[in-house]
């Protein structure tokens, strides 16, 4: 029986101890943009008070809860910000065509990722 122990822990990218992740992310968001009925809360309130929902988000990821309001393109910031704190695959310009043609999904698909990562409310 051996023991190893780990001196340096491993990191991701290209061996730069400054990047977390790769630029094009490790993973998929955890449910789909479509997911809404599974999370019946969410739906509700995301349809009912999306500027809440909003707010709600901003909080979570660390930003006042008016950015999204005070800032040009402040929920496309905050859908970057997810998935760069997430480790998820995707681009700014892929964030911004979904938020404008699905934005009530998308929030709600922002907030369920944020629950499943454990950001807490």
């Amino acid at each position: 029986m051996s023991t190893t122990v780990v001196v340096q822990q491993p990191t991701a990218g290209s061996g730069n101890p400054l990047m977390v992740t790769g630029i094009e992310g490790h993973r998929d968001w955890s449910t789909g943009l479509f997911d809404c009925f599974d999370d019946l809360k969410s739906c509700l309130l995301g349809f009912f008070c999306l500027p809440c929902t909003v707010c709600s988000v901003a909080s979570r990821t660390g930003e006042c809860c008016c950015m999204p309001y005070c800032v040009q393109g402040g929920t496309v910031v905050l859908r970057s910000r997810i998935r760069t704190i997430g480790g998820i695959q995707g681009t700014a310009c892929m964030d911004c065509v979904i938020l404008s043609l699905l934005g009530p999904c998308a929030v709600c698909q922002m907030q369920r990722e944020l629950d499943n990562m454990g950001v807490p409310k």
